[in-house]
């Protein structure tokens, strides 16, 4: 009986060996986990200065394109009659400090209206930043203009015109 127990013991401790070993295999470690939430991201025309305004302009006999720039200055063909005072309307962005954002246009033209519903087309818009992308300050605000290109019609019929530009800012 003594051989028995001698042969349980010895298993016992070989089947321990096995048990043991199996565990020590086995390992584990951790990662961090994070996330930074920026804050919201807004960006509202200027109430005193939210128009992009061609001003007056005189049809030729041939169609041409008025350009004014981010900066606010007119380009006018000499096919046309340009006069008064243009502007580049100012869009204010709020968000995450020192964050970067880009602008994009809703639309890459826009269709300009006047009451008997004769039409004209703004286009090639343009903003006042370096690749329209711009770094918030370290309060979290930025400015910026925006310019576009004006298509007018051969003898374009006489009205006041108008239409919307839509902007969209999001975090880059």
């Amino acid at each position: 009986m003594s051989k028995l127990l001698r042969y349980a013991a010895v298993g016992a401790v070989v089947a321990s060996f096995g048990i043991a070993s199996g565990a020590q295999a086995a390992t584990q470690d951790s990662a961090n986990v994070s996330a930074t939430i920026l804050s919201a991201l807004s960006v509202a025309v200027d109430p005193a200065d939210n128009t992009l305004d061609f001003a007056t302009i005189a049809p030729g006999a041939s169609a041409a394109s008025v350009v004014v720039a981010p900066d606010g200055s007119r380009t006018c063909p000499a096919s046309l009659v340009c006069s008064g005072t243009t502007n580049a309307p100012t869009f204010n962005i709020v968000g995450a400090n020192n964050a970067t954002v880009y602008v994009r246009f809703n639309n890459a033209s826009e269709t300009l209206t006047d009451a008997a519903s004769d039409t004209m087309t703004a286009s090639a818009f343009k903003t006042s930043l370096t690749a329209d992308t711009a770094t918030l300050s370290g309060t979290g605000t930025a400015s910026f203009t925006v310019g576009g290109s004006l298509a007018v019609g051969a003898s374009q019929p006489a009205g006041n015109y108008t239409g919307t530009l839509t902007v969209n800012v999001a975090y880059n």
